[in-house]
């Protein structure tokens, strides 16, 4: 599919947004580096480019972190409700956490030494990752590597919400709460919170109170058997093949059919219709079509830099890898988000916020030109090409007004 609706009247110049189309065909889909590309960008609520190769319109994609957007707002809800406050000791809605003590030596076949935290994690260090916890794909400490072991990040292993949290409360944290940003499962321990204090599952959750109320209907942690035929197949990136099979298409995917353990931190699927109802949301100040899913001040505080002591993620981040670069970007709760654009090298908006997922899918909001951008493909890990960098470029170079 190509074009749009009338994007001149949105204020774009369309032959250069066809560009857009044309380089991700010549640079990436012909030459065998991606399987296929879905870009939706939008202005307001109306569609100003649609442009799809190599997959179905209504394809379902393995969204991964850009889950967790989804689930911060979900959290928030809560917080708007008074059931839970950002200065909340997390302890108190996992016990098993109460003891957590932070890496001093150990791990591998020595036990750990730990020492305790300066201070207690916080909810708040769960939404701004900066809570001690890691990725067993950061590759760098001891306990990156404890977290390799025991399989955390495997949702189809990891029995359920009791055993994930049991797990990660064997192994010491990384840092001291709040002194440092580290990309982590700290969205997906969020996501059990959320569950624990709604007694509801986290699909569950999201069903009744984002994706109904939001009109996302094919969203979720599970494909059903009527849908499954439109989940593409997902590759990850291979030296020689350039691509290779992560997860088979279809009925036989992961996504396809029940899973163990809802991960609020990237087990979602979702399509680029239902995606872009989200994105809208966001954009509209919390609400879509009469439904109020997160009022206009939360939002204005989950787009804030909450950092400890300011600064951006050149000053903070201690990750080997994460789904924002750190230049000139900050992060506040649950979104990275655009602090300084000269820093960042990219032409964009102070105030933009975004993220995005291992399979090489992006988004990003810009409030104040009114933008929404989507993409979509099936490539693992994303930071083998600079696609994203290179699609926000070629669309601002498409803005005439």
């Amino acid at each position: 599919m190509h074009g749009s609706i009338d994007a001149k009247a949105l204020g774009f110049l369309p032959d250069r947004l066809e560009r857009i189309g044309a380089h991700i065909t010549a640079n990436y889909l012909d030459s065998g580096r991606m399987p296929f590309g879905d870009l939706l960008i939008g202005r307001g609520d109306e569609i100003a480019h649609r442009w799809t190769s190599g997959v179905a319109e209504d394809a379902i994609f393995r969204i991964a972190s850009m889950t967790k957007p989804i689930t911060a707002i979900a959290f928030m809800q809560l917080v708007e409700q008074g059931k839970v406050a950002l200065s909340h000791p997390v302890a108190k809605y996992l016990p098993e956490f109460e003891d957590l003590g932070v890496f001093v030596a150990g791990g591998g076949n020595a036990p750990f030494v730990t020492r305790p935290p300066a201070r207690p994690m916080q909810i708040i260090d769960l939404l701004r990752h900066t809570s001690g916890l890691t990725y067993s794909f950061q590759e760098r400490t001891p306990v990156d590597a404890a977290y390799r072991e025991s399989e955390l990040e495997n949702w189809v292993k990891v029995k359920g919400d009791d055993e994930f949290i049991g797990h990660l409360a064997q192994i010491p944290l990384d840092f001291d709460p709040g002194s440092s940003w580290n990309y982590s499962v700290s969205t997906d321990v969020l996501g059990v919170i959320i569950a624990r204090i709604s007694g509801m599952s986290l699909g569950d959750y999201f069903q009744k109170h984002i994706f109904a109320p939001l009109g996302m209907v094919d969203t979720g942690f599970a494909v059903p058997a009527e849908s499954a035929g439109r989940i593409p197949r997902s590759y990850s990136y291979h030296p020689e093949k350039l691509m290779e099979e992560y997860d088979a298409p279809g009925a036989k995917s992961a996504w396809a059919g029940r899973c163990n353990f809802q991960s609020g931190g990237g087990g979602l699927a979702s399509t680029m219709a239902d995606y872009h109802r989200f994105c809208r949301m966001l954009l509209n100040g919390g609400a879509l079509d009469g439904e109020q899913i997160v009022s206009p001040k939360t939002l204005e505080l989950m787009t804030s830099n909450h950092l400890p002591g300011g600064g951006d993620l050149t000053q903070h981040s201690k990750s080997l890898f994460s789904e924002a670069d750190n230049a000139g970007h900050v992060f506040g709760l649950g979104f990275g988000i655009v602090e300084n654009p000269a820093a960042t090298m990219l032409p964009c908006s102070k105030g933009e916020f975004h993220w995005g997922g291992m399979f090489s899918t992006a988004f990003f909001v810009d409030p104040v030109e009114d933008i929404i951008m989507i993409f979509m493909t099936q490539l693992m890990p994303s930071m083998q090409y600079p696609i994203r960098r290179e699609i926000k470029t070629m669309l601002y170079s498409a803005l005439a007004a």
